[in-house]
């Protein structure tokens, strides 16, 4: 007679169990309902902040921030979104540190190309949302001073 022992593979150690929101997320997972419910929300929420940051992108704030935001929060639940994200963050990490090693004359074009890009989207958005030129409305203002 074989001894069927030796031939299966030890079984892995007893890991404990996570903590925290993962653990909470473990414990939601566990039936069927739970798993659905936990997609929809988490999708539901999660492309609910990313719209809300692709709204706010062209403005002067947090837009991109908030994209990512929406992004980490998809990543608890979805592979793709965490690949997403982990790729981001790594891609963010490395314009940074560029950034951080640049002579400070390039980092001042940097930041001067990002407010004449601002700049350029607000003007843009006053004129298409309220017909208003403030280019022609600033040269008329200080003509007539």
């Amino acid at each position: 007679m074989r001894d069927e022992t030796a031939a299966q593979p030890p079984e892995p150690a007893a890991t404990e169990p996570r903590t925290g929101l993962h653990g909470r997320l473990d414990r939601i997972r566990r039936t069927r309902s739970g798993r659905l419910t936990l997609k929809i929300v988490i999708g539901a929420v999660g492309f609910a902040v990313m719209a809300l940051g692709i709204v706010l992108i062209p403005f002067p704030g947090p837009g991109w921030a908030i994209v990512l935001a929406g992004l980490a929060i998809l990543a608890l639940e979805f592979a793709w979104a965490h690949h997403l994200f982990t790729f981001t963050k790594r891609q963010l990490t490395r314009w940074l540190h560029w950034i951080g090693r640049q002579h400070w004359t390039v980092k001042f074009l940097i930041g001067l190309a990002g407010l004449v890009f601002v700049a350029c989207v607000i003007w843009v958005s006053v004129w298409l949302s309220f017909d208003v030129n403030l280019y022609t409305e600033i040269t008329h203002r200080i003509g007539r001073q």
